[in-house]
């Protein structure tokens, strides 16, 4: 496995192997997620005085959406590594080619470049996918194989339904259908197999649909919003705290009735602690 680091030449390369694909993993994992202003400045930094350690930064910082990608492609009998690898290539096209000007973020920017590197590999090396010289035939393997419900073949109804979402004839359909079973392949490997070479339909049964720059956006988001949340819930007075711990965050949910009768007071009071409580956790959590 290798990882991204920068050169004299303004361009960006692959550096040398740093261990396995589990370790390179849980390393670009810990690696810290940027703010949207602290990109910006790096992307500034890069664009207008060519600053190599800003570019390499923005790269090591995106990393790990170049796996949460890449596994989305395992599916075509390629190791993952070299999917990661092709896919970090892209990475650093996009970062290349980032302007920070349009007011985006680079990870909405670089999942096309680093899916366009993925798909180049993937045409190149799998066995079946060669005959897909044309821009059409390319499209239409790719979207075949997440059109495809099942292992089976497609019936005639089924295949006049995909020509028809994919805007290709039935026939076109067809033969592509017989490109992706060029070969007959049992679910689960032999007992002989070669856990390096035996690609078979249990090895690679496709992830549920989802755009992997959604995933990673909204699982930091959530790790971000769980620790602000957190600090903010401990700024509250141990009433304040306990109330709206009672009535929000526990699973036997308390009523302002019960409550009442805990603290002695009014349900009416209560209603306006935890309202009170709540609006100061959302002033603390904006802070």
């Amino acid at each position: 496995m290798t990882t991204a680091v920068a050169t004299t030449n303004h361009d960006l390369v692959l550096a040398g192997p740093v261990g396995s694909l589990d370790s390179y993993i849980q390393a670009v994992g810990s690696i810290p997620v940027l703010s949207k202003e602290d990109e910006q400045a790096l992307a500034i930094r890069f664009r207008e005085e060519q600053d190599l350690d800003a570019a390499r930064q923005l790269v090591m910082a995106h990393l790990r959406f170049v796996v949460h990608i890449a596994k989305g492609y395992t599916g075509y009998g390629l190791p993952l590594a070299d999917l990661v690898q092709e896919g970090n290539v892209g990475l650093m096209k996009a970062v290349k080619r980032f302007d920070p000007g349009y007011d985006v973020r680079l990870v909405s920017f670089a999942v096309h470049w680093i899916r366009a590197e993925i798909h180049e590999f993937v045409l190149k090396n799998w066995r079946i996918v060669k005959v897909a010289t044309t821009k059409a035939q390319r499209k239409l393997f790719f979207n075949l194989r997440k059109a495809k419900k099942s292992l089976a073949w497609l019936s005639h109804d089924e295949t006049e339904a995909v020509a028809k979402d994919l805007g290709v004839s039935a026939q076109e359909v067809a033969e592509m259908e017989k490109r992706l079973h060029a070969r007959d392949a049992i679910f689960d490997p032999g007992p002989d197999a070669d856990d390096e070479r035996a690609f078979t339909p249990a090895a690679y049964l496709p992830s549920p649909e989802a755009d992997p720059a959604t995933l990673v956006e909204n699982a930091d988001w959530n790790d971000d919003a769980t620790e602000r949340m957190t600090a903010a819930i401990a700024t509250l007075d141990d009433r304040s705290r306990h109330i709206v711990e009672a009535r929000w965050l526990t699973e036997d949910k308390q009523t302002l009735h019960e409550l009442a009768d805990v603290y002695g007071i009014s349900a009416e009071r209560i209603r306006q602690i935890e309202a009170n409580a709540i609006k100061k956790l959302k002033l603390a959590m904006a802070a």
